[in-house]
């Protein structure tokens, strides 16, 4: 919708394991991608400012800097979807690549469709947002409209206005923040966010909502010590004030 037909967008790949790079390069080539390697983190930050991917996959546990250091490093020069790769039952890796400012993450083992299919989601929001960003008053489908309050939400545009105004959100605070505006004034438990949002990578932990919805709220209150737009129920979860 958003792009040329025939622009092939670059995935940059950084793992230090040469057969799952090998693996992604495959399926991601297959997918019509065009896919670049680094296998350690300095190599990783060198390729991002070089070759500007338009989106990076990323696996925490990489020699020199590790994932979380790179991630970093790399949101602080330019705005690119970075999905994290972390270990089943590392949280805190989670946690601490939401902090950091990753997009989205997917965990291992993890199903190339599975993958893929993250990889596509980021991609589209991401392609959105610079759309609106170019064309601000190019009117695309009006139609996918949610407002809840001061909240209205663009299902089309992947975007999201508080009073008017668009606030800059990952992929995955974007859906947190669909999911309650589908129900508003539904208070909605963290599990059930955990297993709708995150799906197939759900765990059980729910602090990775918790963050989440931190990190929305930075975004969207004007105080985030008394939110009026996200509230909380307390002992039983979330919900959007209508």
């Amino acid at each position: 919708m958003f792009v040329e037909e025939n622009y092939k967008k670059t995935i940059l790949v950084v793992d230090d394991e040469k057969a799952i790079r090998h693996l992604l390069d495959v399926n991601l080539s297959k997918e019509g991608y065009s896919v670049i390697d680094a296998e350690d983190g300095v190599e990783a930050v060198e390729m991002a400012i070089e070759k500007r991917p338009d989106l990076i996959l990323l696996d925490v546990m990489i020699p020199k800097f590790d994932g979380l250091t790179v991630c970093k490093k790399i949101k602080s020069i330019m705005n690119v979807p970075i999905l994290m790769v972390t270990a089943k039952d590392s949280e805190l890796d989670k946690i601490l690549g939401l902090e950091l400012g990753a997009d989205d993450y997917v965990t291992k083992p993890f199903s190339i469709r599975e993958l893929i299919a993250r990889i596509k989601a980021n991609l589209r929001k991401a392609e959105a947002s610079v759309y609106v960003e170019q064309n601000p008053n190019v009117e695309i489908k009006r139609d996918n409209i949610i407002t809840v309050g001061v909240l209205t939400l663009d299902l089309d545009r992947f975007e999201v206005m508080v009073e008017g105004k668009r606030v800059d959100l990952t992929l995955r605070e974007y859906e947190v923040l669909k999911f309650l505006a589908s129900e508003p004034g539904q208070v909605v438990s963290r599990e059930v966010l955990l297993e709708k949002v995150w799906g197939y990578e759900y765990y059980g932990d729910i602090r990775t909502v918790d963050v989440t919805v931190r990190r929305i709220r930075e975004k969207i209150e004007k105080d985030t010590s008394d939110p009026k737009i996200l509230l909380t129920k307390r002992s039983v979860g979330y919900y959007l004030a209508v």
